[in-house]
């Protein structure tokens, strides 16, 4: 299982607030880097590809670099933007043109030549080339092409994006890479603060591309990792944990919430990610009904398995836990895992592959009606009120979730306990895995 290597890639460097994740953005062509007001909103290695003039190649927006800091994530997120660099075939050092050069970045600057990589040094944040300030201090770091633009308002942007082009090598065989970035199936994964999200991406990807500590709220931003097995890729979304409001002050925490309940909506499948030493917490519950609500195919991760006495727990109990208390959500299959002995991960691929065809699966209306002939004899339908209702035949809607209309005598909806049992039962005669089941009564 590898990432995705025959593409160019591009990464962009500096301090922080110099613009970094406008400048990745814009350049992407999408708002998928998070862009805050306050410093160190980016920490993990933010990803995409970028096509342009018949050329693609992988975006990174790293960490800023900080200077002097020295607490641990500073500091992993500094080492995280050099292993980037040093993966560059080409790095744009981005500096704020509405400050000095700081020493540090003089510094910094130094060491990223010796890494021997093609560098742009782009001055960001000038808004108004008919005025600009004077740059004599960027030139001391001795590049003849100095570029001038600001993200923001999207001036000299094409500029860059030629300069771009010039530096990038012509890779042989990056044609089969196009092949498969377009069937890309995106898994979210999602779960509350330290489950091990970012333990297990990393562990799939057979890499540290992720941050990880202890330090609850280490992800801020989602974080796409590619990564590819029997020649498929995947997509793998690292979001920051999810906590109600009231429990996290940092507003660049809150906007990484609002990004991780954004990315269920934008996902395939989701893989709700559990503590299996404590679940199902209250939050968990609320991160399952997010995965509900959202109608995509789901799959659940008790991760940290090596930590259990395996002689001390019976799974088929764990199991029976777990959906008593999230009935909501019985549909989706459970899985066992350890993102640090890398027990059962690769399964985690498997299961998003199959619960993602069974969403997209069609039945024929004649095989709807056969099934429910026989289903409906045995257990009549009954609407809200309890009274029995006439279903003259059913119809398939819509896939993703997979979605029926009920043709009947009135248009009432069907008693909820009843649409549960129905549900059940459509999955288990369908094969419909890990999917909810939308049902609508239509008169007619």
């Amino acid at each position: 299982m590898t990432g995705i290597k025959k593409l160019p890639r591009v990464v962009i460097l500096g301090y922080p607030n110099v613009g970094k994740s406008t400048l990745f953005n814009r350049l992407l062509g999408q708002h998928k880097a998070l862009v805050h007001s306050l410093p160190g909103m980016t920490r993990d290695l933010v990803t995409g590809v970028v096509s342009q003039s018949g050329c693609r190649f992988v975006l990174v927006d790293t960490g800023g670099f900080t200077q002097g800091e020295k607490d641990p994530i500073s500091i992993r997120v500094r080492d995280k933007a050099f292993e980037a660099a040093r993966t560059g075939d080409l790095l744009i050092f981005l500096l704020d043109g509405q400050r000095h050069l700081s020493p540090g970045e003089k510094e910094l600057f130094v060491h990223l030549k010796k890494l021997n990589r093609p560098i742009l040094a782009v001055v960001n944040k000038i808004d108004n080339p008919q005025r600009e300030p004077d740059l004599s201090d960027f030139y001391q770091l001795g590049q003849a092409d100095l570029l001038t633009i600001s993200a923001e308002h999207k001036i000299n942007l094409d500029l860059l994006k030629e300069k771009i082009l010039e530096f990038l090598p012509v890779r042989p065989g990056a044609g089969d890479t196009e092949k498969t970035e377009g069937n890309i199936l995106k898994i979210a994964v999602v779960g509350r603060i330290n489950v091990g999200k970012s333990s297990l991406i990393n562990r799939l990807a057979g890499e540290d591309r992720l941050l990880v500590s202890e330090i609850p709220g280490t992800t801020r931003d989602s974080v796409d990792t590619l990564i590819t097995r029997n020649k498929k890729t995947y997509c793998l979304v690292d979001t920051a944990g999810i906590r109600r409001f009231k429990g996290t002050s940092d507003s660049r925490e809150k906007a990484g919430i609002i990004r991780a309940e954004k990315n269920i909506k934008e996902s395939d499948v989701i893989c709700l990610v559990m503590d299996i030493k404590e679940f199902p917490t209250r939050q968990d519950a609320r991160i399952a009904s997010l995965a509900f609500k959202s109608g995509k195919p789901l799959i659940i991760a008790l991760n940290k398995w090596d930590l259990v006495e395996k002689s001390s727990v019976n799974p088929a109990e764990i199991k029976k836990y777990l959906f008593e208390r999230l009935h909501f959500v019985d549909y989706a299959p459970l899985i066992f895992v350890s993102a640090l002995n890398g027990h059962r991960i690769v399964k985690i691929l498997e299961l998003a592959d199959e619960v993602y065809s069974s969403a997209s699966k069609k039945i024929e209306t004649a095989a709807l009606n056969k099934f429910w002939e026989k289903f409906s004899k045995v257990y009549p339908p009954r609407d809200q009120d309890g009274s029995l209702l006439k279903i003259k035949y059913l119809v398939q809607r819509g896939v993703r979730p997979p979605a029926f209309i009920l043709f009947a005598h009135t248009g009432n909806r069907l008693q909820p306990a009843y649409e549960r049992f129905l549900a059940g039962t459509f999955r288990e005669s369908f094969k419909l895995v890990g999917t909810p089941v939308i049902f609508k009564v239509r008169h007619g």
